[in-house]
Formats: C-alpha cells, structure tokens, sequence
C-alpha cells in the first residue's frame, strides 16, 4: 500500500489548487466557483513507473454542524465511525458531499486539511475540525492564503493546535519543489507509522528530481553547442548586394538559433510537466526580448570588466566583444569561402558587382558565410537565458492559474546568472568555448565534462533557492 491523502476542506479554500501543486499535475480543474468539486477523484505520483503516493481531492463540507452532530451522538465502536456515518447517509442527498469526502477517510487515508488564512474562523469551521478529529485518522492543517490583504493565520494556528497533528503554511500559488519537500517531511510527523513510507516517498521525489536537473544540463548543453557553431552560408552572384545578402543570411541564421532555444525551452517545460501552462512571461520578463536585441545583450552576460579578463584566456580583446555585442545582429562573423573576392570588392565596398566578366575572376565557386560565433559573450546570453527559463519553470507552480502582473523593473545592471560566476567557473566556460568554437589548438577532454559538471551544479543551486 502506498501512502494516500484526502485533501479535505470547506467550499472554493483551495483544495485542488494544492493537490494540483503536490502533484505536479496542472490539468486539474481549478476554479475559483466554490462546488466545483463533487466527486472525489485520485491522483497518483508514479517515478519511474513506480506508484509512491496518492492525493485524493474532495468536494468541500456542505452541512458540517449537522455531521458533528452525528458524530457526537454517535455511541457505537469509534474506530469504526466514518464508516458508519457514510453507512447511515449513503443514499441521503442531504448529506451526499460530506459522504463523498468522508470515503477515502474511511478507507484508511490521512487527512490534509486546507483552509484559507486570509480570512477569518468560522463556526463551520471549527465544525468541521472537530469531525475530522473524531475521524482519528493521522491530519495535516494547510494555511493556503488565496490574497495578501488579509492574514487570519494566527487565529487558525491557535485553533488547529486543538485538532491536528501538523500545521503548515502552505500556498499552492507560489510552492516551489521545496516548499513541497518540507511539507512531505512535516506529513511524516502526523503518524510515527507512516514515516518510512514517507521518507521513501521524500528520497523519490529528490532522485526524480537530481535526474531531471541531469536531463537539463543535457538538453542546454546540446543547444548552446550547437547553437555556438552553427553557420550558414549562400553563394555569392554576379549580381550579389552586400546589404541584401547579409541581411537574409542573418536572418536564417537568427531564426536557427532561436528555433533551437525554443525546442529547449519546450523540453524542459516538459520535463517539469507544464503541459496545459503556455509560458506567458511577464511584460517585463527579460526574456520577452529578442535573443538577439540590444537590450538582452545590455542586460544578459558578463560585465565589460569580467569580459576583458575572458579575453585574456581565449585570446581575444573586449574591445571586440563589446563591439560586436552592441552590433547586435552580425556579431562580425561573416567571412569569405572561396578566397577570389578581394578587399576591393562589393563585400567590402558595398556595391554591386557589374555583371561583366573581370580577368581572372570566376563565380560560382565563392561563399559568403555567417558564423559559426566567435563571440564570448554568446555563450554567457545562451547560460543566462536558459537559466532564467529554468528557473521560471521550477517555480511555476502547477495549482497557479492567475497571471498577476509585475512592476516595472528599472534595468541599471546585469541581470543573468552569469556574472555572479566565480574566476574558475568563467574559466570552465571559457574553455568550453574554446573547445567547441575551434580556438583551442590541443582539445581538452575534460573541457566538456566541467562544463556539464558546472552548470548542473548551478540548477542544483537554483533548485534551493
């Protein structure tokens, strides 16, 4: 048998906003129309096609004082008393939701109990304690405050102290993986039976998700690797035009890489199973810019301090970073393949070539290429952004259906994950680089295997924060 909990509460507190959230499932109906509910239904983590705990969302208590009052008047074997009250009422409309939740209970389930902090206990309330108490199965109170304005969470920690075995604040629309974590270690205080299958279930959760991180840290590297040394190139015409031909080639080179960031992003959607959440970022998301728009170059990467010292290692200048970064759409790559266009040419003049034939000159054979990127700074936008979409995602969590907006932020420095890199982090990277983008005469070995190493750690970071 594997660990099974009813979500349990009054009407519209937020009962399949937290089951949604525990279970990593955002295609559970969460609505803020209070009765959504009426059916209990089951929701089962399995990892790795194993089943290791099960969340059971109810509908919400309709007639509380009147089921307590059964319940105290109830003078028969009190282990037996949830099933004996579903026994007596089974077939009664009147008490047709309080049997409905009370059913899992009744079979051997634990109880977590959601309320909503941000308003004040009510009788029915205190009703409705006080049955699942009677219950005697093990209980969790959950403060699940649905607005900031108001914080009644005081009050319900005096009363729930009288009727339950753990209190928790928990809000299902801001919980983060370890958020989630604390709560399954608090659930294994609720019975001292049930704390190895909860410490198992715990230790599942974390390998699940250490292999995720070892799944992103793949899909990332993959991406900025091949984004690093992607070119395209287009042969060059009698008719060529410098500003036409650039400005094609660098539109499909362009469109590549950010097909390439896309198809990422989507993967670890995936992996994180936001499956019905489309990625709707804030206005002021910095990855509402364009990968390749000044603002994500001004606002992503390192600084022009930390870039002159990168420099020195790849053997390049900041100057020619910065330079390029500010371009924004070239970054200086395009070259000549072919070799018989010479520095007078349309390439560097700017004009058409005439369609007559000069001496010596043939076309057909001549190239102009844009890329691969020999920009340092690529690499870092490339971490920073795929980082900041990872981060997004581990802490959206899966009940949260609102998309409040945020304040607008005024940018006046850095602000990727990148420049908060130690010297030898910068240098795992920059070795990296120079491994893929052809700088390093002697191919490191272990240049691929840090790299992997570092930014895994980083998500390991990320993930507790």
């Amino acid at each position: 048998m594997i660990p099974e909990f009813a979500v349990i509460g009054h009407p519209n507190e937020g009962k399949s906003s937290v089951v949604s959230t525990l279970t990593e499932d955002d295609q559970i109906k969460v609505s803020p129309v209070p009765g959504e509910t009426t059916i209990s239904r089951n929701y089962t983590i399995t990892i790795d096609g194993k089943e290791i705990i099960r969340f059971v969302d109810t509908p919400g208590f309709q007639v509380p004082r009147q089921t307590l009052a059964w319940f105290k008047a109830f003078d028969g074997d009190q282990d037996k008393i949830t099933q004996g009250f579903i026994d007596a009422f089974r077939n009664d409309p009147f008490y047709a939701d309080e049997c409905e939740l009370l059913d899992p209970v009744a079979s051997g389930a634990g109880v977590i109990y959601v309320v909503d902090g941000s308003r004040p206990v009510r009788d029915d309330d205190l009703a409705e304690m006080e049955i699942l108490r009677l219950t005697g199965q093990p209980r969790m109170a959950i403060i699940n405050s649905k607005t900031e304005d108001k914080d009644y969470t005081r009050d319900w920690k005096l009363e729930f102290r009288k009727h339950f075995n753990s209190i928790r604040v928990f809000n299902s629309n801001t919980a983060n993986f370890t958020e989630r974590i604390k709560m399954l270690e608090s659930l294994k205080a609720i019975d001292q039976e049930w704390e190895y299958a909860l410490s198992r279930v715990i230790l599942a959760f974390k390998e699940d998700w250490q292999k995720r991180n070892q799944l992103v840290t793949t899909l990332m590297i993959q991406s900025i690797e091949k984004s690093l040394s992607f070119s395209i190139s287009e042969p060059i015409t009698e008719s060529f035009d410098q500003k036409e031909i650039k400005e094609r080639l660098n539109e499909k080179y362009q469109n590549h890489i950010k097909d390439l960031e896309n198809k990422m992003f989507k993967q670890i959607r995936a992996l994180f199973k936001h499956h019905l959440f489309e990625v709707h970022l804030s206005e002021y998301s910095i990855l509402k810019h364009d990968l390749f728009s000044k603002q994500t170059w001004e606002l992503l990467g390192l600084t022009k301090e930390q870039l002159a010292a990168a420099g020195a290692i790849i053997g390049g200048t900041m100057g020619a970073f910065i330079d390029t970064a500010a371009a924004g759409i070239t970054f200086g790559v395009f070259t000549v393949l072919g070799g018989v266009l010479g520095a007078g040419s349309a390439l560097f003049g700017g004009k058409k070539i005439t369609k007559k034939k000069r001496a010596g000159i043939r076309f057909g054979g001549d190239k102009l290429k844009l890329g691969p990127n020999k920009n340092l700074q690529f690499l870092y936008i490339l971490i920073d952004r795929a980082l900041i979409y990872y981060s997004h995602m581990i802490n959206r969590p899966h009940g949260k259906r609102d998309l409040p907006g945020q304040p607008k932020n005024t940018y006046s420095k850095k602000k990727g994950y990148s420049t908060g890199f130690t010297a030898s982090q910068r240098n795992v990277c920059a070795n990296f680089f120079k491994v893929v983008t052809g700088r390093s005469f002697i191919k490191e070995k272990n240049a691929g295997p840090k790299f992997e190493e570092l930014i895994e750690s980083i998500l390991n970071e990320i993930s507790r924060e």
